[in-house]
């Protein structure tokens, strides 16, 4: 059927996950528990001084990342759980949508993303609470939701408008953990001598001198 629609790797995937549910097959699936990142995670993503770097989860749920994307993203870890997935700013913060000189390609991908783990997971009740508010207070959500778009990069360049630097362009990769599933690792890089490298170097520095400051 894949090879007769004429289907691409993501959306051939997602035939696939839809044919296990309607199976019964992930019905045991674990999917609706909070997922952890294994503290060696944590300390690779802490090792990333110079980059941002962060370990995305189910549901577009930020689970680990180094103060460095904190900064250029969101802090998402202190927020509550339910509110830790990147697509949930992306269409409900205004502010966040200030991030991206791009912002309709960027949250359109992120949609997409979320279908493929609707696939993966379709009877993950925190997914389809997660669905619900954004389908209740975002048209854009809604009207992309319906389109039936998949999407699963896992490289390419993304664009930020950071407010203490400005703009600047990154490469990212994202790699799958082994050993930790629907756990991917997102690195952000910039082009050797770029003004993209100036100013995530200058934002680097601004958070050492931050953490270096006296308290109190």
């Amino acid at each position: 059927m894949a090879r007769a629609l004429q289907l691409d790797e993501a959306a051939t995937g997602h035939l696939f996950n839809l044919a296990r549910s309607v199976s019964g097959s992930g019905r045991n699936s674990p999917s609706s528990s909070v997922q952890r990142v294994r503290p060696s995670l944590h300390k690779l993503l802490d090792s990333f001084t110079a980059h941002p770097a962060f370990i995305r989860g189910r549901r577009t749920e930020v689970l680990g990342m180094n103060p460095l994307a904190a900064s250029l993203l969101t802090d998402f870890l202190p927020k509550p759980v339910r509110h830790r997935s990147l697509i949930r700013p992306a269409f409900l913060d205004p502010e966040a949508r200030q991030r991206y000189p791009d912002w309709e390609q960027v949250a359109a991908s992120m949609v997409g993303t979320l279908r493929l783990d609707a696939g993966r997971h379709p009877h993950d009740p925190l997914l389809a609470q997660l669905v619900g508010e954004l389908s209740m207070n975002s048209e854009e959500f809604r009207t992309w939701c319906a389109d039936h778009r998949m999407v699963e990069r896992r490289d390419g360049i993304k664009r930020f408008t950071h407010p203490d630097v400005g703009y600047l362009e990154v490469n990212y990769e994202a790699l799958d953990m082994t050993g930790a599933t629907d756990q991917t690792l997102f690195i952000y890089t910039t082009e050797p001598g770029s003004e993209s490298e100036a100013k995530l170097r200058d934002l680097a520095a601004r958070l050492n001198s931050r953490d270096a400051a006296p308290k109190g």
